[in-house]
């Protein structure tokens, strides 16, 4: 065989031995290029290639959604909305306790005002009925003895209230003359005795004059003694001005 054609198809068998085993060493770098990749990440190596599209692979993993932070932003969310509600459940409750405190205190006050007003009333009702009414000065009624002393006493306070005049002593002095005390004493024998009307009582009165000279609150009893004292008094002040002017038989 000629040289030059040896040579020739030498150099092409080269050129594919070459071909290949470039092929093969590029295998051999990419497999290592893997191998290098899984070293942890504080080896010095770096590597090329491959790996990248790894990296790019784990970027583009779907991210895990933060659950925990979720839920508790949906707790602290219904925790807000409760204490919410609880406060307005509060400030009802306080407005409305507030409200009836002061609708208490309001009734007691008007309570209070009515009660006074009615005793103020009660306090000027009696004060303007006894104004109202006269006046009278309770005087215990006056007594007597039941002699010759109470009768004078008595007929000379109801010959003052009638206005006749005359005093104690000079009734008392034309009593003794008359009756000597006696208010059934009886003359049978005078001139009005034998006229048939004879003179009675402790003034000896005539029952005629008695009946002329009798004094209304008195009794007609011409032997009562206060009645016959206070007639023949009665008498005497139309005949001789008082019963102190006599001095005998009238």
């Amino acid at each position: 065989m000629p040289k030059n054609i040896l040579s020739r198809r030498l150099s092409r068998t080269l050129t594919k031995q070459q071909q290949k085993i470039a092929i093969a060493g590029v295998g051999t770098l990419g497999v290592a290029a893997l191998a290098f990749s899984a070293v942890p990440g504080n080896a010095d190596t770096v590597t090329t290639g491959a790996p990248a599209a790894a990296s790019a692979q784990v970027a583009a993993a779907p991210q895990v959604k933060n659950v925990k932070g979720s839920l508790t932003d949906q707790l602290a969310t219904e925790t807000v909305k409760l204490d919410t509600l609880a406060a307005q459940k509060k400030a009802a409750a306080d407005a409305a306790a507030k409200k009836q405190a002061a609708a208490e205190a309001k009734k007691k006050a008007a309570d209070a005002a009515a009660r006074k007003a009615a005793q103020d009333r009660a306090a000027k009702t009696p004060a303007n009925r006894s104004a109202q009414r006269p006046q009278v000065q309770l005087v215990s009624a006056k007594t007597y003895a039941d002699n010759l002393d109470g009768w004078i006493r008595r007929s000379l306070d109801i010959m003052r209230s009638k206005g006749i005049p005359g005093s104690y002593h000079g009734l008392h002095k034309n009593i003794m003359r008359e009756s000597s005390g006696n208010p059934r004493a009886i003359n049978d024998w005078d001139v009005n005795a034998i006229n048939g009307i004879p003179s009675k009582g402790l003034l000896q009165v005539i029952p005629p004059t008695f009946n002329a000279y009798h004094v209304t609150g008195t009794s007609w009893n011409i032997y009562d003694p206060v009645a016959n004292i206070t007639a023949a008094a009665n008498y005497a002040a139309d005949k001789y001005g008082s019963i102190d002017n006599v001095n005998s038989a009238y």
